[in-house]
């Protein structure tokens, strides 16, 4: 059984900066590839950012290149999000998600075959 633990949700003014983590525990050998997704209020959930296994090659929504930085540390089985320059319509639920597939990072979320419970981000104006 795999599951995925997230932390660092919360309520930040536009501007300000949140650091979400996302541990992958129970089955945990191998490396994983890891993403980030949101479902802001009454919409779809939506691909935020990933990297993928070995290389670390990442990949970002458009809407938040330049602003949100993934990582991941191997050794802890453990996945990140910094997020800064926060704006008002970065408000959603986020969900990490976690695959063994190879190849490119995947930005639809049936590619996952885990996932977190989700963390509330709330950025006021």
């Amino acid at each position: 059984q795999v599951q995925l633990v997230e932390s660092g949700g919360g309520l930040v003014q536009a501007g300000g900066s949140l650091r979400l983590s996302c541990t992958v525990s129970g089955r945990t050998y191998g490396n994983y590839a890891m993403a980030w997704f949101r479902q802001p209020p009454g919409k779809e959930r939506e691909f935020v950012a990933g990297i993928i296994r070995i290389s670390r090659a990442t990949r970002y929504a458009d809407s938040v290149k330049g602003r949100f930085t993934i990582s991941k540390d191997d050794t802890k089985n453990t996945a990140f999000l910094q997020m800064n320059s926060l704006k008002p319509e970065d408000t959603a639920v986020y969900f990490c998600a976690a695959n063994q597939l190879p190849g490119d990072v995947r930005i639809l979320d049936g590619d996952y075959d885990y996932w977190g419970q989700g963390t509330q981000v709330t950025v006021s104006p």
